[in-house]
């Protein structure tokens, strides 16, 4: 098991901008499925670039991007493109590229799939840590939910909803004493990555050997590269985990994923997930979700708010369409000066500090719509329809979603809520003035 959270830095980490890596790594072996031997080259690419891949064994070396209107239906794989220039099981390299978050990258090959290597997604993490993921310029692009979506496939069953994050919630059922049914919920961050899910390898049954390979599949397999199982037991090797089996298949999602060419903020949960299944929740998202290009930390908010301390009430900017919507968190603790004073012994931030983090927030989605936010200032006209529905204590987050209710001129309506764990703390409407400084 591997913890990458030394090699990713804290900087690239926390920083609101797109990632790559530093300089290039290699790394060589065999194909699962075909069966040829491939070396596998990252390299850095460009901000705005995404993720592509370079297939450099082919005239004109034809570069093949990471996206799911090219996926195609594949047994026990995931696919991109048709033909001579198709590549084949791309999802244990893509799980560590989309678990680093990283955005832009060339992915050069001089075969038509991956190396197996010992089939989990961990050698390429490690080659990706080794190369240094580091900040590349430009916002990160998202994939956010507004509502619930379900995708059904064959026996695989997806629900994803609204998530500041990505969640996956995986259950598998196989009829073998040593799987059965198993069931696993992971916060995909580059150390639960890692630590948790990485180094789980793929399996398959002695069964299915025969007819697979009359297929055409499975060329390159051994006992080196995958769990393989026979009636009762794991042939030739040991489990890491004793449900190393869930892990994969969360492992694979994380991949297919990347698809979506963007990062996914959802929960998702999975029962039965296949590659076929996930690529068809990628097209349901890429259709339903929304593109967002904002994560703004601190330093950011600090470059368009005048606010200083004691007064700056956000911390971060999680999600902004511009001239919409915006979410901003405000992370409450025992340290603000305010807790000295107001019921002292009995910790309650102040209602009209909640609907002061709120306005700043809204000043945010306001001053990201000037050309030059320097040059201006915005001042709140008025409040209205405001309610005090729970306290919000020390420890608490504020999740602050302001959305535009009318525009005219340089004036505009919003509506805000606060709330805390999905319950809501305060709400009020608000009009506001962009002015001259």
């Amino acid at each position: 098991m591997i913890a990458p959270a030394a090699g990713l830095g804290a900087r690239a980490a926390l920083s609101g901008s797109r990632r790559t890596i530093g300089r290039e790594a290699t790394v060589q072996g065999v194909g699962l499925h075909l069966g040829q031997p491939c070396t596998l080259v990252f390299a850095p690419a460009p901000s705005g670039a995404g993720v592509s891949f370079i297939r450099r064994d082919r005239p004109d070396s034809p570069s093949i991007p990471a996206r799911v209107d090219i996926a195609v239906e594949a047994e026990r794989r995931t696919q991109l493109g048709l033909g001579d220039a198709s590549l084949h099981t791309v999802e244990h390299v893509l799980a560590a590229v989309g678990a680093l978050g990283i955005d832009d990258l060339m992915i050069s090959m001089d075969g038509p799939e991956p190396p197996i290597m010992d089939g989990s997604a961990a050698p390429f993490l490690e080659a990706l840590l080794g190369a240094g993921v580091v900040p590349n310029g430009g916002r990160p692009e998202w994939l956010v939910l507004r509502k619930t979506i379900r995708v059904e496939d064959g026996e695989s069953v997806y629900e994803a909803r609204p998530s500041d994050g990505l969640t996956l919630d995986v259950s598998i059922d196989f009829p073998h004493p040593l799987i059965g049914a198993q069931r696993g919920v992971y916060r995909v961050t580059p150390e639960l990555f890692g630590r948790e899910l990485a180094s789980a390898r793929t399996f398959g049954f002695v069964r299915e050997v025969e007819g697979l390979r009359a297929k055409g599949l499975i060329q390159g397999a051994s006992t080196a590269n995958a769990i393989v199982l026979d009636d009762t037991s794991v042939i030739d090797t040991a489990l890491r985990w004793p449900d190393e089996f869930v892990r994969h298949k969360a492992l694979d999602c994380v991949g297919d994923l990347v698809l979506a060419g963007a990062r996914v903020r959802a929960h998702i949960t999975a029962v039965k997930p296949s590659h076929r299944g996930t690529v068809a929740l990628v097209r349901a998202l890429v259709q339903h979700a929304v593109r967002e290009s904002a994560v703004f930390n601190i330093e950011d908010i600090m470059q368009v708010l005048p606010h200083r301390y004691p007064f700056l009430l956000v911390d971060r900017i999680l999600e902004l369409e511009e001239g919409k919507r915006i979410v901003g968190l405000k992370n409450v603790t025992i340290n603000e000066p305010f807790f000295q004073g107001h019921f002292p012994g009995h910790p309650i931030m102040p209602g009209v500090l909640i609907i002061e983090s709120m306005a700043q927030v809204g000043g945010m989605l306001l001053m990201r719509s000037l050309a030059d936010p320097a040059s201006k200032v915005v001042y709140f006209m008025s409040l209205d329809k405001i309610k005090f529905r729970r306290p919000v204590k020390p420890g608490d987050q504020l999740r602050l979603e302001l959305e535009v209710l009318q525009t005219r001129g340089m004036t505009c309506r919003m509506r805000g809520v606060a709330s805390v764990d999905g319950q809501v703390a305060t709400e009020a409407e608000m009009a506001a003035m962009i002015r001259d400084r």
